[in-house]
């Protein structure tokens, strides 16, 4: 086998360490990280995705996004689990193909689906393969932080629970603080929003909650919270959408002209706890304008539909061309995408 090449300096090639086989139609894939790497796929947030670089007949590759399942607090190694869909290209070829060995190009952990404090009080929801980035944030939160957890999962049918033997293990290992609740299709139908909402009301006040599912199970969540009376500030929700270009190839980007910065606006922009005053010229992008500064910008698909551009912002206004990846609590909350916003103000501050 011909070793694969980054096709990108932000990409790395991971080994297949092993795969597991969750439920029928679902399989975890476990890596091996290259030592010089090991830092950026180990050290990761809880609710992140990878990226990978799925080969294509059509097209030469596909980018999909995968949710790491394990725990930066509690697992060595990354791990993502993809379960099949019927009509998704991506899920079934890395069920049939990767193998113990198989090698993969991927780009670093990212994405903002992580728990703000992870001492406070927990509900976590989630439906079918939408229990990846879940499981996540539960495996690290009963290791790390202090607060009660509780889970509500839903599934078609008893077979089609994933992780069932890790969830009742970690459910037996912390009696009073994890409360686990499976909901079954086949024993109790579909999670009417009534029926949502009277579960979810006694944690209201106190509670964040942790969404990640099918559309139609989400948006039967979202209005079972409001009718529970969450408020919206303490509601977050994974929203996956596939990649139509190709986030592995590097990016060429030109400096700031003159003419440019004539009009620009100017922003402070805090990465990784250091701050940065940056020209913002109107016709560009925050992502472009801080890749041609030289900072490390967190990015991946360029399109508005990943989320891993996605920052505050605190001060000014933008225009963003699309917010696929943001649902309107996210942008009340000042969240916008850096690959997607331009300027208009004179004036922002932006964090991510």
């Amino acid at each position: 086998m011909t070793d694969l090449v980054p096709h990108g300096s932000r990409s790395v090639i991971l080994t297949v360490a092993q795969v597991v086989d969750e439920t029928p139609d679902a399989r975890s894939i476990v890596f091996d990280v290259p030592a010089a790497m090991g830092e950026k796929f180990t050290d990761y947030q809880p609710g992140q995705f990878l990226t990978l670089r799925i080969p294509s007949d059509q097209t030469g590759s596909v980018a999909r996004c995968y949710s790491l399942s394990s725990s930066p607090s509690t697992d060595d190694k990354p791990k993502v689990t993809v379960k099949r869909t019927p009509e998704g290209y991506g899920s079934n070829w890395v069920c049939d193909n990767l193998a113990a060995g198989s090698q993969i190009e991927a780009l670093p952990p990212s994405g903002v689906f992580t728990p703000a404090n992870i001492h406070a009080p927990l509900l976590l929801i989630a439906a079918g393969s939408g229990v990846t980035p879940v499981m996540s944030i539960l495996k690290t939160a009963l290791r790390m932080g202090t607060g009660p957890i509780t889970f509500f999962y839903a599934n078609r049918g008893e077979n089609d629970v994933i992780f069932a033997d890790e969830l009742r293990a970690l459910h037996e290992a912390n009696p009073g603080r994890l409360t686990l609740v499976h909901w079954l299709e086949s024993l109790q139908g579909l999670p009417s929003i009534r029926a949502l909402a009277t579960f979810f009301k006694p944690m209201a006040t106190t509670h964040s909650a942790y969404i990640c599912g099918p559309g139609p199970f989400m948006d039967a969540v979202h209005e079972g919270l409001a009718k529970a009376k969450f408020d919206h500030h303490n509601v977050h929700s994974e929203v996956y959408n596939s990649l139509s270009g190709d986030p592995f190839v590097d990016v060429e980007h030109e400096e700031v002209s003159e003419e440019e910065a004539a009009d620009a606006a100017q922003v402070e922009v805090e990465l990784d706890g250091e701050t940065h005053t940056l020209v913002w010229p109107r016709n560009r992008t925050l992502i472009d304008v801080m890749l041609a500064a030289g900072l490390d910008a967190p990015y991946s698909c360029l399109e508005g539909e990943c989320g891993s551009c996605a920052c505050t912002l605190s001060e000014g206004t933008v225009d963003m061309e699309n917010s696929g990846a943001l649902d309107p609590d996210d942008i009340a909350d000042g969240y916008i995408l850096g690959c997607q916003s331009r300027p208009t103000a004179d004036n922002l501050k932006i964090e991510f």
